[in-house]
Parts: C-alpha cells; structure tokens; sequence
C-alpha cells in the first residue's frame, strides 16, 4: 500500500474543493492501493512563509511547518485537487509547495482540476511545472471538471459522470505504476 495525500487547494469561505477532493479519496480508497489521507490547506492554515532558513536545510523553527514536514515526507504519492483562480493555481497551494524542499522529492502527482470553460487546466499546467521544480514528476493522465458547480446537486454532494470515473481510475492506476518506478529512483 502507498501513502497517497489528497491536498485540497482551496481556503476561501465556501469553496467546494473539499467535494471534490473527498470524491477523489473514495475513488482511491476503492482501487485498493492506496492509504488516503486528505491535507485540506483550508484547515491545515499555514501562514505565509515564515520560516528564517531556506526549507532545502530542514531546520524549521515553527511547529506548524514541522507538522507540514511530516505529512508531506510520508508520503509516496500525491494528488492536487486544485481550483483555478485567474489563470492560475490558488496561492496557498503555492505557499505549501515552498514551505518544503525535500520532502517533495521523488514523488508522482496527479492533478484534479476544475474550474469554469476550462476546467483548471491553466492552473493544472501552472502546478505541473511547479511541482517539477520540486522534484515531483507530475503524470499526464488528470482528472478535469469544467463548469464544475453543475455537477454538485441540492444536497450539496459532488456527482461526476462516467467519464470522469474511468479518468480518475487511469489517473490512479498510473499513479501506482510511477509509484513503483520512482521508489527506486528515491532509494538509489
């Protein structure tokens, strides 16, 4: 089984990043592979950075980056299920990103993005080349929502079609296949 953390990207009063990220964490506690936990960012509340040393010498003075540390060093695999806010990924999930260097590294990403025409896709593509710099190999296979409110129904539960089912169980399956790869890359 590999540690996969679902982070939810989204802080702002309500936000329905949360939906989609519990929707995500169901399709991968199903698929058997994986031990999920969900770091929603809206109630993990990091500051903006405020750490004195650069995060690459891990000498973190504030218990809220320690925590942050351990969470993210556990894991092997990732999913960012991120909104898209002008054009972009929203700022805290770049705050997260750079509070840490290391505990990134060697890692596979999956992204579940959705926004309004174009689903998150700009900010999916802004995430993936911010993850690289870290280390973390962003897959190809996603997950994408467009006009994503017309998926949550009056009881305020999130309902995809089928379509977006069988991309999120491609994204996972390819999850675990780089998962295996990269495994060997950390411990060489």
């Amino acid at each position: 089984m590999y540690n996969l953390k679902i982070i939810s990207s989204t802080v702002r009063p309500g936000r329905k990043g949360p939906l989609i990220a519990a929707w995500i964490a169901e399709k991968a506690k199903q698929n058997g592979h994986f031990n999920v936990e969900v770091l929603d960012l809206g109630e993990i509340n990091l500051p903006m950075m405020n750490e004195a040393n650069h995060p690459r010498l891990k000498k973190y003075e504030h218990q809220h980056t320690k925590d942050w540390s351990a969470k993210i060093d556990e894991a092997d695999v990732f999913v960012f299920v991120t909104a898209e806010y002008d054009y972009n990924y929203p700022a805290p999930l770049h705050n997260a990103i750079e509070y840490l260097a290391q505990e990134w590294a060697y890692k596979a990403a999956g992204i579940v993005s959705y926004g309004g025409v174009s689903a998150g896709t700009r900010a999916a593509n802004s995430l993936k080349s911010d993850l690289s710099t870290m280390g973390i190999v962003p897959i190809p296979q996603s997950v994408n929502f467009p006009f994503f409110t017309q998926l949550i129904n009056a009881e305020n539960e999130f309902v995809p079609n089928e379509t977006s089912h069988k991309a999120a169980e491609g994204m996972l399956r390819e999850l675990i296949r780089w998962t295996k790869g990269l495994k060997v890359v950390k411990e060489s």
